[in-house]
């Protein structure tokens, strides 16, 4: 690996210090949200590292070089994000590369790979698209398998420079795929997840810190972290001291898990719809999903795991009282005596999308997103009905989620699923032993 003669290693011990820069006028103009952050400082927490520092600029080039030059000197890892395009207003890599005294240099492979790619997508290649092709002179390159501007990976003065193209569709795997283990293998961050997460829902934070206080107090060296979504709350176990190994936090996070009963979801990252797919694919069961108010994010939370065609069936949006008449089969007296927004109506539309598309489940919601239309006297805006066809019955939920409309929706969502897993592992528990093996 290229490095320059003024490297040198880290003092032994000291933990390293990592810092962000993210590049772009559209996120500082607020037309791009900054998942860089958010992605960037999970993966790195995984490994035992806290993100230190994260800075926002614009892309002009006084800007971009007077932040490199004060994060490089203080830190010993410095990833950028952006700015690695063919456009004039793409200067990061020109700008670090006269930061730091290296030449750019073009890379004929680079080239190579800029060029098939443009002839795989059938698109007539410019001849800025050139300008992505250099690298550093005394660094390495990081294959672009989603886009056309590849990262660039630089050691020098003991340091490490990490440049990652924008787009997250191309950033992320570079950086699950090559930077994690590339930085593991310079003992930068662990080599494995640093902590044990325990993944819950249907209960609040405050009290899930009340149920795990006896537990937790058995153990004073650990570390404990809370992280609120919205309809679940993460608890994550760890022991930066070394104290408690892996193994012992695998056991302590299993006495957790087994205090909480259903209200555990799982350890680890899986959503709760990935968690629902491993049920209905491990009991060959199949589901579809009617929505109202959620528009189909319900039915868009299974299609993104992959292998959905296994246990998903399909889903209906159906937002008027025509749509479902007709797709659902909801009778139009039904819905004249009780409203689309009711009990009534979600059973209906359950058992409907069921029906229709022949699944085993069938999980409906309507209701009052808001923020202005709709509700009134019994059912105000943010009344949420869910409605459930199971083999072992059908049935409704009443729920109320006061907030702006993105939030109700979102809750609503995750309230509907979270039923569907409880009710799945109802119906394993129904099942005798001897079969259940």
């Amino acid at each position: 690996m290229a490095t320059s003669e003024s490297s040198k290693p880290r003092a032994t011990g000291a933990a390293p210090r990592y810092e962000l820069l993210t590049l772009g006028d559209e996120l500082l103009l607020g037309l791009t949200a900054n998942g860089h952050l958010t992605f960037i400082g999970a993966q790195l927490g995984r490994r035992g590292v806290l993100l230190q520092r994260n800075v926002t600029i614009t892309d002009e080039a006084d800007a971009i070089a007077a932040q490199f030059q004060e994060s490089w000197a203080r830190a010993d890892v410095v990833i950028t994000t952006g700015g690695l395009g063919p456009t004039c207003d793409d200067r990061t890599r020109e700008v670090l590369a006269m930061a730091l005294g290296q030449q750019l240099i073009l890379d004929p492979v680079i080239e190579q790979a800029i060029t098939d790619r443009f002839a795989k997508i059938n698109r007539k290649m410019t001849p800025n698209n050139l300008k992505q092709a250099y690298r550093f002179e005394r660094g390495e390159v990081l294959p672009n398998a989603n886009g056309t501007a590849p990262g660039l990976w630089v050691e020098q003065d003991g340091k490490v420079l990490i440049m990652l193209p924008g787009p997250p569709n191309e950033l992320q795997p570079m950086f699950t795929e090559q930077v994690v283990p590339r930085l593991a293998k310079l003992r930068l961050l662990s080599e494995s997840e640093a902590y044990v997460q325990i993944r819950t829902a249907g209960v609040g934070e405050s009290m899930l810190e009340t149920r795990f206080q006896e537990i937790f107090s058995r153990y004073p060296a650990l570390s404990i972290a809370y992280c609120a979504h919205q309809g679940q709350v993460d608890c994550r176990v760890s022991s930066p001291d070394k104290t408690y190994g892996m193994e012992k936090l695998r056991s302590i996070a299993q006495e957790c898990a087994t205090l909480l009963g259903d209200d555990f979801v799982c350890f680890g990252h899986d959503s709760l719809a990935k968690v629902v797919a491993d049920q209905l694919k491990g009991s060959g069961r199949t589901l579809a999903v009617a929505e109202s108010c959620t528009g189909g994010l319900l039915a868009n939370s299974f299609t993104d795991i992959c292998g959905a065609s296994k246990f998903f069936q399909g889903g209906i949006v159906s937002y008027s009282n025509d749509s479902k008449m007709l797709l659902l089969d909801c009778p139009e007296c039904l819905l004249s005596q009780h409203g689309a927004v009711s009990a009534e109506c979600a059973v209906a539309m359950a058992c409907g999308v069921a029906e229709q598309l022949a699944a085993d489940f069938g999980v409906a919601i309507t209701g009052f997103a808001g923020p202005t239309s709709g509700g009134c006297g019994e059912n105000p805006v943010g009344t949420i009905y869910i409605g459930m066809h199971a083999p072992g019955g059908d049935w409704s939920r009443k729920l109320t989620y006061p907030g702006p409309r993105g939030t109700v929706k979102v809750r609503s969502v995750t309230a509907a699923i979270d039923w569907l897993r409880r009710e799945l592992l109802r119906e394993v528990r129904k099942v005798p032993a001897s079969l259940a093996n």
